[in-house]
This record gives structure tokens, sequence and C-alpha cells, in this order.
């Protein structure tokens, strides 16, 4: 058993574009040194210029997040026919890699022996850390079903979901490969449907397919500012973003949970980079170098989102440090992501990132300006284009949300969408501490908590009432 770990990750270490290795190299450093100190230098020798400049620069970013949503909507409503049944299923594993999650296990390994698959072409690793006692004892005490099995991973560095991932790969005996995450409850038939587009492939080497993940709505609950937030935020990238890049024939970062791999594919490019915390968003584009596509499935899965601050800042901070990991890595040497590549790179952790940056100072920036207004008793200073372009942005985020919540059957209300500048605001709050992590602990992992589905525990309870009214 310890040599998995040494197996998968001798493979990574083939690969020269990794997260360990720096996630900026020292041209890249030297850029991030000058800006800073251009800014700097600016802001006190020339305070309103370099306010306006900056101004300008988020005026840039927001038309061109504008224009690009609506291009992926309009990209969108054209969706690719689905595939015929495959005549010959293949041989298909699953992974789902746990730490601290002995509550929540037994509701995840139910919902995978639900999964509409012939049990003789499937296998399952149940990938738990060695020192993890509690949730070791908890699968002991469950009743898996014969093809789900427990992979004890073994100690050693970096402790990552990614690296356990690439212990559960080396074991796979499987044609295809999926993960799922510990409060995940995926369609029955999404197997099915993977199995399906991979047989029908025909335009190249597809290495991975990326099911839609859906936020539940708790039951009984209307649910609160973040969890209606967090939906909205999901349908938009899974129903609209990511469809339209697959239609476009770009690569995109793929979602933690929920994406099915070629094994060959997946191991050709040496697995998942297990220094990287966004391990997904960096794959996405690794197997794009490779020269390999990436597509899209219609069947979800569901899962709970981070329902208050304490669990929701650490996950965002997280995706943030990873995406400017993967941005680091990746623009090291760009023109191996061709200019399609480089474009999508742009368009989805750059634009990610910036807009990160922009929300807060934006909207303080609007807020003051109409207040300093209305006080005073005059017209708004501030240009009327500087405006628009706000109006806009914010116009094309709350249609591409409409369009995605719509497609997932998530409530999405105007008092949504007049709060959500406050949540995109919190984006700024996150984007700070994931450049203090990034430079304090860049490997660090932060790990979302996750409790048992809502809906599963009312259920139950209202089962243990019939029960005793029955008695």
């Amino acid at each position: 058993m310890a040599g998995i770990r040494g197996s998968t990750q001798g493979a990574i270490r083939g690969y020269p574009h990794r997260a360990d290795m720096r996630s900026f190299g020292l041209g890249q450093s030297i850029i991030v040194v000058i800006s800073i100190g251009a800014l700097v230098w600016g802001t006190a020798t020339n305070g309103p210029v370099t306010g306006a400049f900056l101004i300008l620069l988020a005026q840039v970013v927001f038309l061109a997040a504008a224009a690009w949503r609506v291009v992926l909507i309009l990209v969108s409503l054209r969706l690719a026919p689905d595939p015929e049944p495959a005549a010959d299923l293949p041989r298909y594993t699953i992974l789902a890699a746990l730490l601290d999650e002995a509550e929540i296990l037994p509701q995840l390994v139910e919902r995978l022996d639900a999964i509409d698959y012939p049990r003789k072409l499937l296998e399952g690793f149940l990938l738990l850390e060695a020192h993890d006692h509690a949730t070791l004892a908890a699968a002991a005490q469950c009743a898996l079903p014969a093809w789900l099995n427990v992979l004890v991973v073994p100690p050693g560095s970096p402790r990552t979901k990614p690296a356990a991932l690439n212990a559960g790969l080396a074991v796979a005996s499987g044609a295809l490969l999926t993960v799922y995450d510990a409060e995940d409850d995926p369609d029955p038939r999404q197997l099915r449907e993977a199995a399906a587009r991979f047989a029908a492939d025909a335009n190249g080497p597809l290495a991975t397919l990326q099911a839609p993940l859906r936020i539940r709505a708790q039951a009984g609950s209307e649910g609160g500012f973040l969890e209606r937030q967090f939906a909205v935020e999901y349908a938009a990238l899974f129903e609209v973003t990511l469809p339209a890049l697959a239609r476009l024939g770009l690569p995109f970062p793929l979602g933690g949970t929920s994406n099915h791999f070629s094994v060959p594919a997946l191991r050709a490019v040496g697995g998942w980079d297990a220094h990287n915390v966004t391990e997904d968003a960096d794959l996405g584009f690794r197997l794009w170098r490779s020269g390999y596509r990436l597509g899209t499935l219609r069947r979800p899965t569901y899962e709970t989102p981070p329902c208050e601050m304490i669990d929701w800042l650490p996950q965002r901070t997280r995706w943030l440090k990873g995406f400017m990991q993967t941005w680091g890595v990746h623009t090291r040497s760009p023109a191996g992501l061709g200019w399609r590549g480089c474009l999508s790179l742009t368009m989805t952790l750059g634009l990610s990132l910036l807009a990160a940056v922009a929300h807060a100072p934006s909207l303080a920036w609007l807020i003051a300006t109409i207040a300093i207004s209305t006080v005073a008793g005059l017209p708004p200073e501030a240009p009327r284009f500087a405006l628009a372009v706000l109006v806009v942005g914010m116009a094309s985020a709350w249609l591409n949300g409409k369009i995605g919540t719509r497609r997932a059957g998530v409530p999405y209300t105007a008092a949504d969408m007049i709060v959500a500048p406050a949540y995109w605001s919190l984006l700024t709050l996150a984007f700070g501490h994931a450049v203090w992590r990034l430079a304090a602990q860049p490997f660090a992992w932060d790990k979302t908590r996750h409790r048992c589905d809502p809906a599963i525990e009312i259920a139950a309870q209202a089962e243990v009432e019939a029960g005793r009214e029955a008695a």
C-alpha cells in the first residue's frame, strides 16, 4: 500500500508545469513586483490620475465580462443532441476522497449504491487518510456494496485531495473514471450518459466530461443569503458557461467533482497535480495542452452549499488561491495553450481574479458617488459612461444567473438580484485572503466542512415520527 502514492507522484514529476515548482516564475514575479510598485508610486505622486486609470481598468474588465457572458449565453442556447446509449458499457471506476467525513459517509455510500450501472462493470474506492481514525471507523461499520472498497492512502506530503485521487488512479482498472465528493448526490444514470458520450465521440480525443453541479434547496427552507447566491453562481457556471465553452471547443476549468475521465488520457498527463489546491481547474487546461478535448453532460449531481461564512470564506479563498496557482503555472509557457487556450484561460480564471479584485471597490465607488451627490443636492459627478458600464456588467451577470437558474430549477427572485452585488463584493475579501495564503501557505488545503443533506435528515425524522404515530 505504501507504494501507491509514490508511483503516481512519479508520473506527476514527469510533467513540467506543476504548482509545486512555484506558482509564478522569476519573470512573472518581476512583472508583479513592478506593477505593484508602479501602482504605489502613481498613487503617491498623482492620486487622481492613478484613480482614473484604475476606474478605466475596472470598466474594461466589466465590459469584457459582459460581452463574454452574452456570447456564452447565445452559444448555450443550442445544446448538443443526446447520444445513443453505448452498445458495450466499459468498466467504470468511482473515486471519493474523504477526510473527516465520518458523519456523512453512510449517506454517500447509499447514494453511490443507487447508481444505475452494471455491478460487474463497476468498481469504487473510498480514499481515506491513515490518520483519519473516525472516518476509517465509520467505513468499517458501514455495510459497503461488494464493488465499493476502502483504500487507505499512506502518509505523505502533500496531504491533499489530488494526492489521494492519484493513489486511487494508480489502482483503477476501469476504462472510465469519475470523482465524487462526500456530499454528492449524482443522477443514477449519469455514468451511462458519460459512457454514451465517450462512445459517440468522433471529433478527436475526448478526455473528460463535466456533469452540472446543482445546489439542492433545503427542504422546508427558502435558504439564506449565501446559500441562494451560491446556488445562482453554480447555475450560471454549470448550466451556461461550461456547456457554451464545450460547444465552442474551448478548454475550461473543471469542477472538483462529477468530472468523468478517459483513464488512458488521465494517466497520459500524469494524473492530478497534488500541490495545486484547485487541481480540477489545472487539469482542464493541462489536458488541453496535451491535445485532448473537454465536454459536458446533462445529468446533474446535487450538492449542499456552504451556508455559513465560516465555511464559505475558506472554500472561496482556496478556489482563488488555486486560480492564481493555475494562472501562474500555465502562463509560464502560454504558447503550449495556443491562442484559443489562452483566450479561455484569460476569460475564465483571469477574468474571475480581476473581477474579484474589482467588485468591492466598484460597489463602494458607486455607493459613495450616489451618497455624496444626494447629500450635496447635486447631480452625480461620476461619468455617465462609468455608471453605464457598471449597470451593463451587472445586467449581464443577472441575465446569466436567470437563465442558469431556470435550467437548474433554482429560484432566483428580484430580491436575489438586488443583493447580488453584496455577494460579489465578498469575493474581494476572499481574494485578499487568498493572496496572503498563497504567499504564506501556498500548498495548504482548506477543507470544506460537509453536513448531511437536510432533505435526508428531514425525511428520516418524518419516518421516525410516522413510526411513533403508528405505534
